[in-house]
């Protein structure tokens, strides 16, 4: 099969074809005077997403989007005000707004974002990467080859999705910061049924980059066979056991776990108003010793990854607890100065209609010494969750409740038989400081990973060795583990 492409949008230039930069510019001081800081964030978004379901394509759709964000802080306080229109008259409207923020003024500006020639992923545009007609045909090829390697396969839904952000970052200084940000992902999800039972499976890939290289056969064959293979073994799971008892996770996706209950803690609004429940903790052990998590937006291609972030910031390899000793939070620029400490790279926002603040990008624990083979030989009574699904956290208390999708039985050192329906239940803080173990088998996760805060949703990696955690609550169907 052959990828045909389309033609690329034309570059993004706001300043040549809709704005007077010299205005721009000029309006842009005129808002953040006497401000501590502000921006003139522009973006243009394109975003194609196509599902084949139950043998025929359900759903392609396209949104295009322009548009730019004004931004004026003092203190603790912003004054944001967003168009869908890019003229001088949206924009000084804009101003007005912006301005209530500032009041009688008195700030002093904060000094710009640091330079960098740095490129995490190429300039490219995913969504006219390859013909519509190439994409639909993928789709049903996946769709076809499901269903001829498992008689038992009832169900294959199958998706592309693929957006081209663009995004230009004028400050007041004059300094003018630009990003294109490709970004790809493929999900499929299969559902088996045997003897009247039916189970689900779902794996996917992604990052930023094109299109081309989820829709090669050895890529999409690999996700169908993985998702056929989680549905199966989910055939076969008896009811999960509820007690306390200890848990190994695997590697990779399951840093999901890590992301909620630690990743949201340890950034820096949270804890600059003291309600996050790593408050206060700077230099002290939150975590058991050899314990380091980094928040890392540099890894090329990767899903989470920033060349700079929604504030122009060039995102960082922030180490946040460094052999169990909380180091570092993220930071925007805003809690940045509050806090009197330099901005990490982490200020991002869904859009020009959203005000920036601290977010994770890709957070993940570093590798440990230990065998996974023989972290799970020292299991005595537990379970080995290898996939999770959906999970919640609260912040200021760190509890959180995660569902695995993949889950096994673990009676001295040996994996027995497949659970479902189990949940684990715990407290960021508490589940840090009862890792027993830690593996050299350090992954991250394929690509797949979305964060919700404040009702804004960004792309996010994770990652992990395989762990113990000793004591977290299973919640399940049945009665067992020790109390």
């Amino acid at each position: 099969m052959t990828h045909g492409t389309t033609n690329a949008p034309a570059p993004f230039r706001p300043f040549e074809d809709q704005l007077d930069e010299d205005r721009a510019l000029a309006l842009l001081r005129e808002a953040v005077a006497g401000a501590d800081d502000g921006e003139l964030f522009l973006e243009r978004r394109a975003s194609e997403v196509l599902a084949f379901d139950d043998g025929r394509l359900r759903t392609a759709s396209f949104d295009a989007s322009e548009g730019f964000g004004l931004r004026a802080v003092r203190g603790e306080t912003a004054g944001y005000a967003h168009s869908t229109t890019l003229d001088e008259h949206a924009l000084r409207r804009a101003v007005e707004t912006a301005r209530l923020a500032v009041g009688d003024g008195g700030g002093t500006m904060a000094p710009p974002p640091p330079r960098t020639n740095r490129r995490l992923y190429a300039d490219l545009d995913p969504v006219s990467g390859a013909a519509f007609g190439v994409k639909v045909e993928t789709l049903r090829e996946i769709d076809a080859y499901a269903r001829a390697a498992d008689s038992r396969v009832v169900q294959v839904t199958a998706s592309l999705a693929a957006s081209h952000q663009e995004v230009a970052i004028l400050r007041p200084e004059g300094d003018l910061y630009t990003d294109v940000r490709p970004m790809a992902r493929m999900n499929v999800s299969v559902i088996l049924e045997q003897d009247g039972r039916r189970e689900s499976g779902t794996a996917g890939s992604g990052g930023r980059h094109g299109l081309s290289g989820l829709m090669q056969p050895e890529t999409w064959k690999a996700l169908v066979d993985e998702a056929t293979r989680i549905a199966a073994v989910n055939l076969t799971a008896v009811p999960a056991p509820a007690g306390v008892m200890d848990v190994v996770l695997g590697p990779g996706w399951p840093g999901i776990l890590l992301h909620e209950a630690v990743g949201h803690g340890l950034e820096g609004d949270f804890n600059r108003k003291g309600s996050s429940a790593f408050a206060g903790l700077m230099g002290q052990q939150v975590a058991a010793g050899g314990v380091t998590v980094l928040d890392d937006g540099t890894i090329p291609d990767r899903r989470g990854s920033l060349t700079i972030d929604d504030e122009g910031t060039p995102s960082g390899k922030n180490v946040l607890i460094e052999d169990g000793r909380l180091v570092g939070y993220m930071q925007d620029r805003q809690n940045a100065r509050l806090m009197g400490v330099t901005p990490t790279g982490n200020g991002r926002r869904e859009s020009f209609a959203h005000i920036p603040m601290p977010r994770m990008t890709n957070t993940y624990m570093l590798a440990g010494p230990d065998d996974p083979a023989d972290i799970v030989a020292d299991l005595k009574d537990g379970i080995h969750a290898v996939g999770f699904g959906g999970g919640q956290v609260d912040i200021t208390s760190g509890k959180f409740v995660f569902s695995c999708t993949e889950a096994y039985r673990v009676r001295n050192g040996v994996r027995g038989e497949a659970i479902k329906g189990a949940t684990l239940i715990g407290d960021g803080a508490t589940a840090l400081m009862k890792i027993r173990g830690i593996g050299n088998d350090l992954a991250l996760d394929p690509g797949i990973g979305n964060c919700g805060k404040a009702g804004q949703w960004v792309p996010v990696g994770v990652g992990q060795p395989t762990l113990m955690i000793g004591g977290l609550t299973v919640g399940g169907a049945q009665a067992g583990g020790s109390e």
